[in-house]
């Protein structure tokens, strides 16, 4: 009788293991990846969120940001991020590059009908090769020849990055290239040393000679993406210009052009881009006092003036204003702040929050950011449909 109980509980094992083994194997063909062409177009098995294999798409929060791809239960990263020619000093650039590529990619590729990529097909190494200067040993790259000069006529980098961004659509079970969007940040300024570990010097670089270089380079930049694997003639590829700020400036560049490849190796008609960020409080003599932002910088100096009397041991409060035209696009305000209590900096993130909207302006997104020397302590956003800002007190439990 005991005999007959084992058996019969080996049985139910030996029946489990095989519906586990069936399944599994069933789930496993399901949820691979594959990657095949169809037009020219790069296309990728999508798969559900909950599935660890192959590719996915994440949800979105709000119809303002893209849905994007994970790929093996991670995200999908760009082949060629944090590239650049020289060491970049200002770390604003970076934010405002990053951040003002997906402004412009969203006014050719909706968020609702298109699925955000990181660039995909240009790899380090060949970012690396294409922002180098051109040599005998390196004949891809981009930027001009050394000619060996240490002063004003020297050949300056012009290129200081690229940034690659592809938007896909899904059509059945499957992800494809749709269009790809190019960022070029040009140098301003190039920051050099005439000899190694020796000091830094800065070249100023023309503004017309960085625009027609930066055309030609985007020239270049194309006919070489429409002979990579996976880019069909067709897909139609955007280049929007970026103009770095200087390594000393407390704000980041601005996008002053753009174009379009819609088919083959040509662009079409180059588009002024009337973008600037504007540093407040602003410099009086240096003919800031004609900028978009005078009426902005007096009600900015005076919520400075403010909150430095309320509470008196603040280092700095410096702002970033966005301009789109003479239109005001969004505000980020930095605080500097000597306290470590945590009751003060909560008072004081409150007390910011009551005064600011009788200053600051409404009906864009504003962020004010309070740090000290540990690091950020607190931060307030109001959206540009908000009345009020909402705080967000950073400690430890």
């Amino acid at each position: 009788m005991r005999a007959v109980k084992w058996l019969s509980a080996i049985g139910v094992v030996a029946v489990l293991i095989a519906a586990l083994v069936f399944f599994g194997n069933f789930f496993s063909k399901n949820s691979s990846s594959v990657s095949n062409s169809n037009s020219g177009k790069t296309t990728t098995t999508a798969t559900k969120s909950s599935s660890k294999k192959g590719i996915q798409i994440t949800e979105k929060n709000n119809n303002s940001s893209y849905q994007t791809v994970i790929k093996n239960g991670r995200y999908l990263t760009s082949k060629a991020r944090g590239v650049s020619a020289t060491q970049q000093n200002n770390t604003y650039d970076q934010v405002s590059f990053e951040n003002g590529l997906q402004d412009f990619a969203k006014e050719h590729f909706s968020t609702s009908k298109y699925i955000f990529q990181e660039g995909q097909y240009l790899t380090t190494d060949t970012a690396n090769n294409w922002l180098d200067r051109k040599s005998d040993s390196n004949p891809t790259g981009l930027n001009p020849v050394d000619n060996g000069k240490t002063d004003s006529s020297r050949n300056p980098i012009y290129l200081q990055t690229i940034g690659e961004q592809d938007f896909m659509t899904k059509e059945g079970s499957n992800l494809k290239l749709n269009g790809i969007v190019l960022g070029l940040a040009m140098n301003t300024q190039d920051v050099y040393q005439k000899e190694q570990y020796g000091a830094s010097y800065t070249q100023d670089i023309n503004s017309a000679d960085r625009i027609q270089k930066g055309k030609e380079m985007a020239n270049e930049i194309i006919q070489r993406y429409r002979k990579m694997s996976g880019i069909g003639n067709d897909i139609p590829i955007y280049v929007a210009m970026y103009a770095q700020s200087k390594d000393d400036s407390l704000a980041g560049g601005n996008f002053y052009s753009w174009n379009v490849s819609k088919s083959g190796n040509t662009l079409g008609n180059w588009t002024d881009i009337n973008d600037q960020t504007v540093v407040l409080p602003m410099q009086t003599g240096t003919g800031d006092e004609k900028s978009v932002a005078t009426k902005l910088n007096t009600s900015f100096t005076n919520f400075s003036d403010n909150i430095q009397s309320f509470f008196p041991n603040l280092s700095s409060v410096t702002g970033q204003a966005s301009y789109e035209g003479n239109n005001l696009k969004g505000l980020i305000v930095d605080v500097s702040t000597q306290f470590y209590s945590a009751t003060e900096i909560e008072s004081f993130a409150n007390y910011i929050a009551q005064s600011a909207p009788n200053y600051l302006p409404k009906g864009v997104p504003v962020k004010i950011k309070i740090e000290a020397s540990t690091g950020m302590q607190a931060y307030l956003i109001q959206g540009a449909n908000d009345s009020k800002y909402k705080v967000t007190i950073l400690g430890s439990y």
